[in-house]
């Protein structure tokens, strides 16, 4: 009789701790943090970083932004000595300097045109030469190499508002925010766009 007792007891005292173990709830890392809590790294950079985080916070209903494959073959590029000093030169050439044409034509040596840092800096230079068509065709390819690189999402609706599609622009402004959050700053960025009258020059 003991010995059923404290089965009995046993069997209680390992269902109540199974049933506490499934009810905690994982903490949900907020928007613009990475997941261990700490500021999102963007290089130092600013919004135009050369390094955008490895990851975003992760939300319901979404995939993580790279397969574990595709994020430690694109972290190697950065890790290649060469493509890092030539991708930061074409990243001055662009921000520094706007010599946007010498900029392609750096990021294109580089070899790795679907990367989607690279490709999108290509089709922001084609943009801020006013040539649409090929800006277009590099925001495309960057976004199917990495359907989730935020930056290209802003770049690209900022694209969109330049072309008078005030809607896409609304889509592009929605995917932000289902990767990052509407605090992060892509979000903002394209937002304080769409306030803007239609017809106006954008600077970005």
């Amino acid at each position: 009789m003991a010995n059923l007792i404290i089965r009995i007891v046993t069997l209680a005292t390992c269902s109540i701790a199974l049933i506490a173990a499934f009810s905690v709830t994982p903490a949900v890392a907020a928007p613009g943090t990475e997941p261990g809590g700490s500021e999102a790294d963007y290089g130092g950079m600013g919004q135009r970083s050369a390094y955008p985080p490895s990851s975003y916070p992760k939300r319901s209903g979404n995939k993580a932004t790279h397969a574990p494959k595709a994020k430690k073959a694109k972290q190697s590029l950065f890790d290649d000595p060469a493509f890092a000093h030539g991708y930061r030169a074409a990243y001055s050439a662009v921000y520094d300097r706007t010599d946007y044409a010498s900029a392609i034509e750096q990021l294109k040596t580089l070899g790795h045109d679907d990367h989607p840092n690279v490709a999108n800096l290509i089709g922001y230079s084609y943009r801020k030469l006013g040539d649409y068509e090929q800006s277009q065709v590099w925001y495309e390819r960057a976004l199917k190499t990495d359907p989730n690189h935020v930056l290209t999402w802003q770049y690209y609706g900022l694209w969109q508002i330049e072309r008078g599609n005030r809607e896409q622009a609304l889509y592009h402004l929605g995917r932000i925010a289902s990767i990052c959050g509407t605090g992060c700053e892509e979000y903002r960025s394209l937002a304080a766009a769409l306030e803007k009258p239609p017809g106006t020059s954008l600077v970005y």
